[in-house]
């Protein structure tokens, strides 16, 4: 039996800027974010005479008597298991051609803009790189293979970011360059993440690729204000790295401020009603600041308080029907 788990992730400064070409626009740029402790799981386990998918979030189960018919499928419930798999049985025919249980599960809300997707994409190409005997030459290949399969699925443009905590785990900092992509991991410890770390779910779904798309095509369209929107976006996480590597953790509020003022100026679809109350309820609260999660709109928000005046925080937000989740963030995997 070969299991994985991958974590989602949540991203503290830089989103939107890792989807090319954008951060050629602003000179470069750089993406930090952190893994959470909401997993994703792929599980194989071999088979007797038939192939097996089954999803549990969809809780639907799919058996085929022959692998290609598994790819002729049309349900589009298994598009996702089809574009994944398609390299694999490309790559290692044979190998494919044995009969395998696939069974996956996500424990990200839909919509909520932790990366569940992209988390689960990882967890499934880990399972069958073992599965295979394929070797990713490094976390760069893995998350380019992701990347590509699901840019195929969404028929939009996607970032890179969301793959590379689901790899590795830890506090990232991916630098977007002319030459290529950078990754640094940090660990967890000794950091305030743990204690001043409240992930609340408004409710609403988002849809990450739509909302960045509006700013990429802005942004092609040089759009004055999105470009400076832009460019405050990339200098803020710059400014987090330093935050983070001299631990100057009292700055964080400030930049998460910053960030949120600069995210809405890309388009409004960044913000929702519910985001905008859930922000004002954790501040009147005792909240320090707050973060849209991912692309915005609606999904999770992460918010920053001090742990004495947590419980005054969680009680206000779940009175309004928000959801405070117990998660936490992990180190490297």
């Amino acid at each position: 039996m070969i299991k994985i788990k991958s974590p989602t992730r949540v991203d503290l400064a830089g989103g939107t800027l890792d989807m090319w070409p954008l951060y050629n626009f602003v000179g470069g740029a750089q993406t930090i974010n952190i893994a959470i402790d909401i997993w994703t799981q792929a599980e194989i386990i071999a088979s007797s005479d038939v192939w097996i998918i089954e999803s549990l979030d969809y809780q639907k189960k799919w058996e085929f008597n022959h692998i290609e018919d598994f790819f002729a499928a049309m349900d589009p419930k298994l598009f996702l298991f089809q574009k994944a798999l398609r390299p694999f049985y490309s790559k290692y025919p044979d190998k494919m051609k044995k009969c395998f249980h696939l069974q996956t599960r996500s424990e990200s809300p839909i919509g909520g803009g932790l990366g569940g997707s992209s988390s689960l994409m990882i967890s499934i190409l880990k399972a069958f790189a073992q599965w295979t005997g394929h070797v990713f030459k490094s976390n760069h290949e893995i998350v380019h293979w992701a990347h590509n399969i699901e840019s195929e699925i969404l028929n939009t443009p996607t970032g890179t970011q969301d793959y590379y905590p689901a790899v590795s785990g830890g506090l990232n900092i991916l630098s977007y360059q002319f030459s290529g992509i950078e990754q640094q991991v940090l660990d967890i410890q000794q950091t305030p993440f743990e204690k001043y770390f409240l992930l609340v779910n408004t409710g609403r779904s988002h849809h990450s690729g739509l909302n960045n798309f509006e700013v990429l095509k802005s942004a092609v369209e040089q759009d004055s204000k999105v470009l400076n929107a832009l460019k405050e976006i990339a200098q803020i996480s710059l400014e987090f790295e330093v935050v983070v590597k001299e631990k100057n953790w009292n700055l964080i509020p400030a930049l998460f401020q910053r960030e949120f003022q600069a995210r809405i100026q890309l388009t409004p679809a960044f913000s929702s009603p519910e985001i905008e109350r859930l922000a004002d309820i954790s501040i009147h609260n005792g909240a320090d600041a707050v973060k849209i999660c991912g692309a915005g709109g609606g999904g999770c928000v992460l918010v920053w308080v001090d742990p004495s005046k947590r419980e005054s925080v969680v009680q206000a937000c779940e009175k309004e029907k928000f959801q405070c989740l117990p998660t936490r963030p992990v180190g490297r995997v």
